[in-house]
């Protein structure tokens, strides 16, 4: 869902999470990701390795964006575009 339309009172699906469409939900389901709560606490790079190994092949660097977005957001953050992230993990993880 597009981070300006998420109300954190009607969280009843994945899709309902910021920058989170039907594929970003069905990673997050291989993930075990079931809720917002799933991901509190959780690490984003870990979360991305973990969804390379699982999905055989290496994710775009985006998709490490759109985790640390939801990471974020399931900790309080105000929603926010994946892309708002880029800088912040280039700068945490350089080039992966």
């Amino acid at each position: 869902m597009h981070p300006d339309k998420v109300d954190r009172s009607k969280l009843n699906k994945l899709t309902d999470l910021p920058n989170v469409g039907p594929a970003t939900a069905k990673d997050l389901l291989l993930l075990g990701i079931n809720s917002v709560d799933d991901l509190a606490g959780q690490d984003p790079l870990q979360l991305y390795w973990r969804l390379c190994d699982l999905t055989f092949e290496r994710q775009d660097p985006c998709v490490l964006d759109v985790l640390m977005s939801l990471v974020a957001f399931s900790q309080g953050a105000e929603p926010r575009p994946w892309w708002d992230y880029t800088a912040q993990r280039k700068a945490r993880y350089g080039d992966i």
